[in-house]
């Protein structure tokens, strides 16, 4: 589902899109090497390789929640969030409320709860710059949603 949304965004954005850290072509070559690094491990039978594998998902888990607050240096200068994704938002606090929950209550696993809650974190103070800023025009042009 990922390398669907991935060739979506490609398609509509183009290669060379400059609302990425870094080109498509930099993207692909990173999770080529997150990919052989992962079955490299896999296949080592290193006693320990799937807890590896486990933390390297929760770090980049935390990545993906965090990721919209790139966007803040933006946001305040602007005074405006609409570079904020709300719909992501939205998806990321219920997501991350759900298995903080259960991660928490149930599970007793630090690696559920804790990237959940910083996510859930993360989706709170984006949803308090939608709040504080909004969407406001910039220059007499509303800015893309």
């Amino acid at each position: 589902l990922g390398a669907y949304y991935f060739a979506t965004f490609v398609r509509y954005c183009g290669p060379m899109a400059t609302n990425l850290p870094g080109t498509v072509g930099g993207h692909l070559k990173g999770t080529g090497a997150v990919l052989l690094f992962n079955l490299s491990l896999a296949a080592s039978g290193i006693s320990n390789a799937d807890d590896v594998i486990g933390k390297e998902g929760v770090f980049f888990c935390i990545v993906l929640f965090a990721s919209p607050l790139s966007a803040l240096k933006t946001v305040i200068a602007n005074r405006s969030a609409a570079s904020i994704p709300l719909p992501f938002t939205v998806a990321t606090f219920i997501n991350c409320l759900a298995w903080a929950v259960m991660g928490w209550w149930k599970m007793r696993d630090f690696n559920i709860y804790f990237p959940n809650l910083l996510g859930l974190s993360c989706a709170v103070a984006q949803m308090a710059l939608k709040g504080v800023y909004g969407n406001r025009s910039f220059g007499g042009k509303e800015l893309p949603k």
